[in-house]
């Protein structure tokens, strides 16, 4: 079977509707959750949970690990629960087939090597620009003269659009769940990071809350940026 049926197939799962609901919950969950919690957070019963839950597994949608969750280890500590979490590879559909990771690998590759800053000014430029140009109209939606608060939801779905998934901290830190250019970071780690930074900075430029702040600071799982507030340790922006 070739990747792109694997894949296809994969992704036919996600057409049931109770199914693609427990996927996004999962996904948006951002750390291995049981069965009952997943349960809960779909509104389904345990039962129901775990079979789909087990089927997005066998089709490689979803990671499993096995951990007690009390923390106890030896006798009497009980069975490890079964955990899932959103599988980390990708999956992707293309008919007919396209692989536009080569052709970015070697964009990447050329870039590195004719550099002397990484990432290279004219790249940090455009992906400002194009930051810009996300944040824009989601201000724009925002309304004539948004409180804050407004400001702050306007560039949370503006980053989910761009498939950042941002998600909020308890701090009030915004982390982004995903980076949509995932398959080239592990060759690339500092081009990427620095054209998200540069990006993220264009949107908060866009929105035009001056407490904003996009840092870098790297976390397992997570993309490399940061938004952080004035007054959570971060210095006010300029301008």
């Amino acid at each position: 079977m070739t990747t792109n049926a694997r894949d296809l197939r994969a992704l036919a799962l996600l057409d049931e509707p109770v199914r693609r609901t427990l996927y996004d919950w999962v996904a948006a969950a951002g750390h291995a959750v049981s069965r009952d919690e997943a349960a809960a957070g779909a509104g389904i019963s345990r039962a129901l949970a775990a079979f789909h839950l087990d089927r997005l597994a066998d089709a490689k949608l979803l990671d499993v690990e096995f951990r007690r969750l009390s923390g106890r280890t030896g006798p009497g500590a009980g069975r490890p629960a079964k955990l899932y979490r959103r599988a980390s590879r990708d999956v992707s559909i293309s008919l007919p087939a396209r692989r536009y990771q080569v052709p970015a690998e070697l964009f990447a590759t050329a870039i590195e090597q004719m550099a002397g800053d990484i990432p290279p000014v004219p790249l940090r430029v455009v992906a400002r620009q194009l930051g810009q140009s996300v944040g824009a109209p989601a201000r724009a939606a925002a309304g004539p003269r948004p409180s804050r608060s407004r400001l702050r939801d306007a560039m949370l779905v503006a980053l989910a659009d761009r498939g950042y998934e941002p998600r909020e901290t308890g701090s009030g830190e915004i982390r982004f769940g995903n980076c949509p250019f995932d398959a080239l970071v592990d060759d690339h780690r500092q081009l990427v990071c620095g054209m998200n930074l540069a990006l993220a900075e264009g949107l908060l430029d866009a929105i035009g809350d001056n407490r904003l702040v996009a840092r870098l600071d790297p976390q397992p799982g997570l993309c490399c940026v940061a938004i952080t507030a004035e007054g959570d340790g971060a210095p006010e922006r300029a301008g």
